[in-house]
């Protein structure tokens, strides 16, 4: 358990290639379109994850320092290994394989493809302003996976199931829920300052490392001179 808790991300890249292989020797062929589509959305969910932890990676030390605003201990808080390992590999996984066991039920494939649609702002514009850059790790594999995915999902019901495009609409608050049960809440409930599962360097670091070290010895002196500032004007 151990070496997947530390490894899932590579894991899942390998899962990527394999699933590519099935998907276009076999897989595209035979079956049905929408679960063909709900597969390569949950491909992109992997090429996500991929791009965050592994290459370039370094998402965790982006999204607790950057992101979450956490100077102290970004190396294990809010989000620490096990949670990512919870969040990405159990709950995400059950999350997008679901659907695809059930392709007819729209609402549901709706609710997977545009859980994805939702990292693109979130990465697009506001992890990159909180980042200072034009780009962070999961950026390219949501606007060049799983957002076009997500597109021709909605066109492929709209064109060919007309009858039951009116569940798409239920994919927006249903992958909002899938968004808040596969990260938020488990982020919530597992956050601790103190936790045994740091991330390891190797984790911590990867796209634009000077940039990134730099960002967080800029925010802790900011922090620290606003304490001061708060401890001298409380005498």
């Amino acid at each position: 358990m151990k070496f997947w808790r530390r490894n899932w991300y590579y894991i899942g890249g390998v899962l990527f290639v394999l699933l590519a292989f099935v998907m276009g020797l076999w897989g595209c062929y035979h079956l049905d379109r929408l679960r063909v589509i709900l597969i390569f959305s949950w491909m992109g969910m992997l090429m996500h994850q991929f791009e965050e932890y592994a290459f370039p990676g370094g998402f965790p030390l982006i999204s607790n320092m950057a992101g979450l605003g956490e100077t102290e201990h970004p190396e294990r808080y809010p989000l620490n290994a096990r949670q990512s390992f919870v969040s990405n590999v159990i709950f995400c996984y059950l999350s997008y394989i679901i659907p695809i066991c059930f392709p007819n039920l729209v609402w549901m494939g709706a609710s997977q493809v545009l859980a994805g649609v939702w990292q693109l702002p979130g990465h697009g514009i506001a992890m990159n302003l909180r980042l200072k850059s034009k780009y962070n790790p999961g950026l390219a594999s949501t606007a060049v996976l799983q957002t076009p995915v997500a597109i021709y999902y909605i066109w492929y019901v709209c064109t060919y199931m007309p009858e039951q495009a009116g569940q798409l609409w239920w994919g927006i608050p249903g992958s909002i829920l899938m968004l808040l049960l596969t990260f938020i809440v488990p982020i919530l409930v597992m956050k601790d300052k103190n936790s045994p599962y740091p991330f390891e360097n190797r984790e911590l670091y990867g796209y634009n490392k000077e940039h990134v070290a730099a960002l967080w010895e800029e925010r802790k002196a900011a922090k620290a001179a606003k304490t001061a500032k708060t401890a001298k004007e409380g005498k």
